[in-house]
């Protein structure tokens, strides 16, 4: 949707002034760039001149099994990281909070309750329904915020860190920094490339995914597509403090999470069901391998909709993949869950 609060909020990225709604379209006040509305849910404010970096989010074949186009319940590790998002960051009424790099705006969605006002950025205009309907979207780029500074009291970033180079994840941090209010929090998923001796057991579960996937009892083509661009810029976590600090963030909290539980159920089990549904799909209509996986992913969506045994079941294993979390949460590794604040002074705990 466009609100007359997102209008309030967004701000040209060439230029910086206003932007107003002027007869069929959006027109920025100060050097006049017509800024359209897509289909009426979101506003498109890159910048004029592009970046010659780009995420291959923007490609159209990684939303082939159109996953981004209905939100299901916060479930697995979708759960797990909302979970955290929620204890983190606690976003309240009278915050407003923005998602930078939302992807389909699930994490929206989920947190509708929480009575903040919330707005959603992403560089490509995969959002799902849901979140057209009830959330303020924006194309924009995260290293040029169509937004004024201090605009934001909080702000959050999942799986997006790792897809940037160092010089735009500096830039990306800036401008966060740059639309948070003084004391503002970002909460952050993302990981370093240095690990714990955890991830060897991690490892091994991918080692047998891999196994799986070369004799066709899951697909992990999607996978590979989506973590192809990863650049991992973060050497470790000392790194990681210095690359906050150098944006004027500090550390307040942080949590680790090596993911042992959940890559054998997500990674396993849950990706077996899905080659048992794909198969069926393109045994049952003829239907190429994407296709197949596609109807997997619908059929799978429609179940826990339903909220019966697969939903529950589904809500079980997400309460056991955070016991990666409670059990190793506090032991130094790649992935983690932290929490930034702006001009502050306390150390991370």
């Amino acid at each position: 949707m466009i609100s007359e609060q997102l209008l309030a909020l967004v701000r040209c990225p060439d230029c910086g002034a206003s932007i107003r709604f002027s007869g069929a379209t959006y027109v920025c006040e100060g050097c006049k760039r017509q800024c359209p509305p897509g289909d009426g849910t979101f506003l498109d404010l890159r910048p004029s001149d592009s970046f010659a970096e780009m995420t291959k989010y923007v490609d159209e074949a990684l939303h082939a099994d159109s996953r981004h186009e209905t939100v299901s319940p916060p479930l697995l590790s979708a759960g797990v990281r909302n979970d955290m998002l929620r204890e983190f960051l606690r976003a309240a009424p009278g915050d407003r909070v923005v998602d930078l790099g939302c992807g389909s705006g699930r994490a929206l969605v989920w947190n509708q309750d929480s009575g903040a006002y919330q707005v959603g950025v992403d560089v490509s205009p995969h959002f799902a329904k849901e979140a057209r309907a009830g959330i303020d979207l924006v194309i924009g780029d995260l290293r040029r915020l169509p937004f004024g500074d201090a605009t934001f009291t909080k702000a959050f970033s999942l799986d997006v860190a790792e897809h940037l180079s160092r010089e735009s994840l500096a830039q990306v941090l800036s401008e966060a920094q740059r639309v948070l209010t003084p004391g503002g929090a970002l909460f952050l998923y993302t990981h370093v490339r240095r690990n714990s001796p955890l991830a060897g057991g991690l490892r091994l579960v991918n080692t047998i995914a891999r196994g799986f996937d070369r004799v066709g009892l899951i697909s992990l083509d999607q996978e590979h597509l989506r973590k192809s661009d990863h650049l991992n810029p973060l050497a470790d976590i000392p790194d990681f403090n210095r690359v906050a600090a150098a944006a004027g963030f500090r550390v307040q909290r942080i949590r680790y999470y090596t993911p042992l539980f959940g890559a054998v159920i997500e990674n396993l089990f849950v990706r077996l069901a899905e080659g048992v549904l794909a198969r069926r799909a393109v045994k049952t209509h003829g239907a190429s391998q994407i296709e197949g996986l596609k109807a997997a992913r619908v059929e799978a969506k429609r179940r826990i909709e339903g909220r019966g045994p697969v939903y529950a079941g589904l809500r079980a294993l997400t309460a056991v993949m955070k016991l990666d979390v409670l059990l190793f949460g506090r032991i130094e590794s790649g992935p983690f869950f932290a929490l930034l604040i702006k001009d502050g002074r306390d150390s991370a705990t």
